[in-house]
């Protein structure tokens, strides 16, 4: 059994993930731990190139988000599980194992691929409706409050995230530290479907990282350069200059910023490392 909690946060490293288009295949897999994985659509696949998270514990691990492509053949996410899993159980055995599918948020480029573990054994899927997220994280006080996940001794904690999507949450790992945040904060454009909503969850959020060990801020997609205030336009398939996927704490004190300095003004407004944008998203985001 591993003591997950015994050393934390355990460090992991983010170099050499995946740039955009910048390798070969569909998915691409970065061992940020030994029992943290980041994978990565590939934007030849689908533009938006999300991020999803593999996280074990001893008992199951956990799968956050399935990304933008139903399609097995040209999007073999089962298959790419299965096939880690299966290594890791060869350096850490068990006799039974389960996987946890959940989602940052339902937006179609993060749930596409979910009928591909419908049948898969030992395997519960997480609906991303609102009702089904309240159930299965026990956030009975939503939009307040928050829950956990226990994965065999790997505790995640989850935080309702409403304001880009009704039934957004974001994930603290507390083995590595990583704040999960899904599309609510990441290098890109922040779209605000509920702006109090939004506010009021990032105030969740700095109360709850007050008292937590953050290591990483860690969204789901990369849409901006390198340059300050300069995104890549929307459906772009090749980013060779894209910023890091990584963010901080302080990232959500500009964030809560922004949301007052924009309240009840239409339109994109950047901020640096991410563009606060006062419109719906037209389609997935």
């Amino acid at each position: 059994m591993i003591d997950y909690l015994a050393h934390t946060p355990t460090p992991g490293t983010l170099k050499a993930l995946a740039r955009a288009n910048g390798h070969h295949g569909p998915l691409h897999v970065h061992p940020y731990n030994e029992h943290t994985l980041i994978l990565r659509q590939n934007k030849s696949t689908h533009f938006e190139a999300p991020f999803l998270y593999l996280l074990f514990g001893n008992k199951r691990a956990l799968l956050l988000d399935t990304g933008a492509t139903a399609d097995p053949a040209r999007f073999p996410l089962r298959a790419t599980v299965d096939r880690v899993m299966e290594e890791w159980l060869a350096r850490h055995p068990r006799e039974t194992y389960g996987l946890l599918v959940a989602h940052t948020h339902g937006h179609g480029d993060h749930i596409a691929a979910d009928g591909q573990f419908e049948v898969r054994p030992h395997t519960t899927v997480v609906g991303p409706g609102l009702v089904a997220v309240v159930e299965a994280f026990g956030l009975d006080a939503w939009p307040e409050g928050a829950g956990t996940v226990d994965l065999g001794g790997r505790i995640v904690d989850v935080v309702p995230g409403p304001g880009h999507q009704d039934a957004a949450v974001v994930l603290h790992d507390r083995y590595t530290g990583l704040l999960l945040t899904g599309d609510s904060l990441y290098p890109g454009r922040l779209y605000v479907s509920d702006a109090d909503a939004y506010s009021r969850t990032v105030d969740r959020l700095l109360d709850f990282c007050a008292t937590r060990n953050v290591t990483h801020v860690l969204g789901c997609h990369i849409e901006m350069t390198t340059t300050p205030d300069v995104d890549y336009p929307r459906g772009t398939i090749h980013q060779p200059d894209e910023a890091p996927l990584a963010l901080t704490v302080t990232h959500l004190r500009t964030l809560r910023r922004a949301l007052d300095e924009t309240a009840g003004r239409p339109g994109s407004y950047p901020y640096g490392d991410f563009v606060l944008v006062h419109e719906p998203a037209t389609g997935s985001a």
